[in-house]
């Protein structure tokens, strides 16, 4: 491949206009004796950071990928063997196995996944052939261990491990009866007579392939790629899923920096990646070659005669027909986090070129908690592993419309940050996790006392994921809401300190009883210690639909204190209810989040025991300006204190049994909610305060 590629460099190089990219190249200039020196230096840190793997698992991984191959052309024979073709035929049945994203591209680090394609005969299909026959094979290898269907996906995939190396193995059942071993992918005639799903499923490979041909130099690509990558797994912006930018959006993005600087080494490019897209007039769509157009009729990008194309905010184009949109999860409030990204990336870049700083300052991680005063934090629980595995797939994947919904409802002046890092507390031994998104004013949005109700909004995102069709006994989840102050220790770096701002003393009060227990892991794990005489978990009724708070209770003026309920029900749920108050301070401006009422599991009944109870309970959030000092938020207010009690703490109680403690717990819930009821209906001057009463929001003046 070396030799191939550096023909075309010289081919190119003596006829410019062979240069491929839609437009010419910025600059034929090549690296200096510092640019090379730079570029060492970068190499030799992604081999110490761990990014490039040992002889010995490239090795397994070739081996696995032929085991692999060896299962599903035999599967393919016994399926034709099955369907009573002729001997012949059967002697002659094939399947093969491509291979796409980072293992293709050759960026793949120790411990990625491969992506990989089956292409098998027009008799043998994805629903049943596919998903039931062969899952059924691989199920019963010893070598396979946490295998997963997906049909339903976008591009349906089975996903498993073999000996330990995880697989997505997606299927292509192509026109010829016969699929030959040098199978050519590239050519468009593999499309002809396929469904959407499959042309999806090929054009992993298909992309892939145009990528690697269309670049000027494939080691220089590779090395940029591997580095820019990992930098935006440390900077958090590296998850399609969540709504910033996947794998193969990473890969069109610096193939076209390539295409632009055709002689520049890696450390240039890198430098000129950042320079180039901090100054990209998005939705200016990004593409490595012209959009190709034949008479297959399949649909391509193209604004000007498709109305969703022209909503796409960062459109990055695949070169392969039929080009799609790689980047079209990209929402406005992700856009705006990759945007800021870039710009530092650009800055470090600078400083690096005027040896004013090194290549560990560019992959500096993001603090995320750190960026933020306020959280919401989406809790999932489950079972076991293997069902938590399902449900936090299916959670995830929606987790981008709930950072839609959210911008939808507020008219994009409330900005959320989802963070595609997922956290687990070690110290609880249920399967559960925890994804958490900052929330912030938009910059230069300033209106005093204005608030958002978004118990419509979280409720809307509850309904949807209540169509999960997979769901089991003990899949639930929780929409809470917290402060900075609040986020547990174990979801920040090792060796990097939690902060803890300075405050004095009224505000250390505020602070300290301003804690939202999540009720979702409370439950779940006493249905897995309370039990009936017969030693029978006791299930908890679902919760009925009604208000997050009494009705006729006002709130405290601390406009961020959550106190806390004991629900009833046969097994006791702590959980949150509404304290939102507007803030009469002058110094600032603040936005409230109303809590959001208790929302039950789609899957359970009012009546009726179920362990599907989900909670939608979002806290009154008080979002100040980044900008502006902790100290300010409560100096001129009078605060109550509300105790409360630390989630890990009664976590603990539950898990060993101590009933003495969990009842002392409750007690304290019990005597909180009282306090709380006495408190705010005897507040004074406490104007446009919300009342919840059947899911109905009034506004009541309280006066003494």
């Amino acid at each position: 491949m070396a030799g191939s590629v550096g023909k075309g460099r010289a081919a190119l190089r003596a006829s410019p206009k062979r240069y491929s990219g839609t437009d010419p190249p910025l600059s034929l200039a090549g690296p200096t004796l510092a640019d090379l020196q730079r570029t060492a230096e970068l190499e030799k840190f992604l081999v110490e950071a761990g990014l490039y793997e040992g002889k010995e698992e490239s090795a397994k991984r070739e081996d696995v990928l032929s085991d692999i191959g060896q299962i599903v052309k035999e599967w393919v024979k016994q399926l034709t063997s099955k369907k009573g073709y002729a001997d012949q035929l059967v002697e002659q049945a094939n399947a093969v196995l491509f291979t796409f994203g980072s293992y293709r591209l050759g960026v793949h680090g120790p411990e990625a996944d491969i992506d990989t394609l089956c292409v098998g005969p027009s008799y043998v299909n994805r629903e049943e052939d596919f998903f039931v026959t062969l899952h059924g094979i691989l199920a019963e290898k010893e070598e396979v261990t946490e295998l997963q269907p997906v049909p339903d996906a976008h591009v349906p995939v089975l996903k498993f491990k073999f000996r330990g190396i995880s697989i997505d193995l997606l299927y292509a059942s192509l026109s010829p009866s016969v699929i030959p071993v040098d199978f050519d992918l590239s050519q468009g005639s593999v499309l002809c007579d396929v469904d959407e799903a499959t042309v999806r499923s090929l054009n992993g490979c298909r992309v892939a392939d145009q990528i690697l041909r269309l670049v000027p130099n494939v080691e220089n690509f590779r090395t940029t790629l591997r580095c820019l990558k990992y930098w935006a797994k440390r900077r958090g912006v590296y998850s399609n899923i969540t709504g910033f930018l996947g794998g193969v959006n990473w890969a069109l993005l610096v193939a076209r920096v390539c295409q632009l600087y055709p002689n520049a080494v890696p450390s240039m490019l890198v430098s000129r990646f950042f320079r180039v897209f901090t100054q990209w007039q998005w939705p200016n769509p990004v593409m490595l070659c012209a959009i190709e157009n034949n008479d297959l009729g399949f649909s391509i990008w193209d604004p000007r005669k498709n109305p969703r194309d022209r909503n796409h905010l960062m459109p990055i184009i695949t070169p392969a027909y039929p080009c799609m949109n790689s980047s079209y999860n990209v929402s406005s409030s992700t856009l705006r986090v990759i945007m800021e990204q870039f710009q530092f990336g650009n800055k470090i870049c600078q400083e690096i070129e005027l040896n004013k700083a090194n290549w560990n300052a560019l992959f500096e991680p993001f603090h995320f908690f750190e960026a933020y005063r306020k959280f919401l934090v989406v809790d999932i629980v489950a079972e076991n592993d293997d069902d938590l595995r399902l449900w936090k797939g299916w959670i995830e994947s929606r987790l981008r419309q709930l950072t839609l919904k959210i911008d939808r409802d507020t008219k994009g002046i409330l900005q959320c940050h989802p963070y595609p890092c997922e956290y687990s507390d070690p110290t609880i031994e249920c399967a559960h996790c925890a994804f958490y998104m900052g929330l912030s004013r938009k910059q230069g949005s300033k209106k005093h006392g204005q608030q958002f109700d978004i118990r419509g909004t979280v409720d809307e995102f509850m309904r949807e994921i209540g169509m999960y069709s997979l769901w089991k006994p003990g899949m639930d989840l929780a929409v809470t809401h917290v402060h900075r102050e609040q986020v547990p220790s174990y979801v920040f770096e090792q060796g990097y300190k939690k902060p803890c701002p300075t405050m004095h003393a009224n505000q250390q009060e505020q602070s300290d009883g301003d804690v939202t227990l999540s009720p979702y892991l409370d439950s779940q794990l006493k249905r897995k210690y309370d039990s009936d005489g017969d030693g029978h978990v006791e299930l908890c009724k679902s919760v009925k639909r009604a208000s997050a708070s009494p009705p006729g209770v006002g709130t405290p003026p601390h406009g961020n204190s959550v106190s806390n309920v004991v629900c009833d029900s046969p097994v006791k749920f702590v959980s949150s209810v509404v304290c939102s108050g507007s803030l009469t301070s002058p110094s600032h401006d603040d936005i409230n989040l109303e809590q959001a009422q208790l929302t039950t599991s789609p899957y359970g009944s009012e009546d009726t025991s179920a362990s599907g109870t989900s909670f939608a309970a979002v806290g009154a959030v008080v979002l100040a300006d980044e900008s502006s000092k902790l100290g300010n938020l409560t100096s001129d207010l009078e605060v109550n204190t509300i105790q409360t009690m630390p989630l890990h703490t009664y976590l603990e109680c539950v898990a060993q049994k101590d009933e003495t403690k969990l009842e002392e717990i409750r007690s304290l819930a019990s005597s909180n909610c009282a306090e709380f009821v006495e408190l705010s209906s005897c507040r004074e001057g406490d104007a446009g305060v919300k009342l919840h009463s059947n899911q109905r929001c009034q506004k009541s003046e309280l006066r003494t």
